[in-house]
């Protein structure tokens, strides 16, 4: 009678988002022992191994290219007993980033998922924004045509809560040009630009100011883009009065 081998254990590896020092020592044990390492781009991933002084290991490039083949890949791996570590480009696997699919195949399987905390852009970048943090919402990365993108900042014109948004670095401006349109030139925003680098900078202002700002600068980087919710009589119109702002709020860009 042949030996049933027990399924692997998935791991979904937090890693830094800039400064390499924030890696966490249970990350690096993860990818020392894990059998395959799966990340989003090859050379990323064979940097980050690099870093962490570990080397040779299967690995598997999982992205939206060939997600479902590589998923069933590495379904194909766990179900044979190896452990996998998944990780991004930076920061922590799944969220707004692929393995998704890879996640809810291992649940149908009935693998073992162990998350490891660690670093990640949105909740530092809420926390420094100055804006509610009680109640909150992750948007994610919206419509990268600015039609559909509008359509979808309408939908949150009533949102009161805290709104986290990110975007690919030169889209910054066209997304804070659209915030401004449709959610109030006034609408107070914090930019996280470059978190944990060495040139790491918080903008906070108004839509409007800071659309100009970065227009003029043309400044290049990875930013997480935080958004005061709508307040209770406040109209979401650009030409809404502006509320008492705290001292400092309008760094020079």
């Amino acid at each position: 009678m042949r030996e049933v081998t027990p399924a692997g254990t998935l791991f979904l590896v937090a890693t830094p988002i800039g400064e390499f020092r924030d890696i966490t020592m249970r990350a690096l044990r993860i990818l020392r022992e894990a059998d395959v390492v799966a990340y989003e781009e090859r050379r990323e991933g064979e940097r980050l191994l690099s870093r962490c002084g570990i080397g040779e290991k299967i690995v598997e490039a999982l992205n939206e290219h060939d997600e479902e083949a590589t998923t069933a890949r590495l379904i194909g791996h766990l179900t044979d007993g190896r452990n996998v570590a998944l990780v991004s480009d930076a920061g922590t696997p799944v969220l707004a980033d692929p393995g998704f699919l890879l996640v809810r195949k291992a649940i149908e399987s009935g693998i073992r998922i162990v998350p490891l905390p660690g670093p990640s852009s949105i909740i530092p970048a809420l926390i420094i924004s100055g804006f509610s943090v009680d109640r909150f919402v992750f948007c994610g990365f919206l419509s990268p045509k600015s039609d559909r993108r509008k359509g979808e900042l309408r939908a949150l014109r009533s949102e009161t809560r805290t709104m986290i948004l990110m975007d690919t670095p030169y889209r910054l401006v066209p997304l804070l040009k659209d915030v401004g349109e449709i959610l109030g030139g006034d609408r107070r925003v914090a930019v996280a630009f470059n978190l944990t680098l060495p040139d790491e900078n918080i903008f906070r202002g108004s839509a409007a100011e800071l659309a100009a700002g970065f227009g003029t600068e043309r400044r290049r980087g990875e930013f997480v883009l935080v958004v005061e919710g709508r307040h209770s009589g406040r109209r979401t119109g650009g030409d809404s009065p502006r509320d008492n702002e705290p001292p400092g709020l309008h760094p020079p860009l």
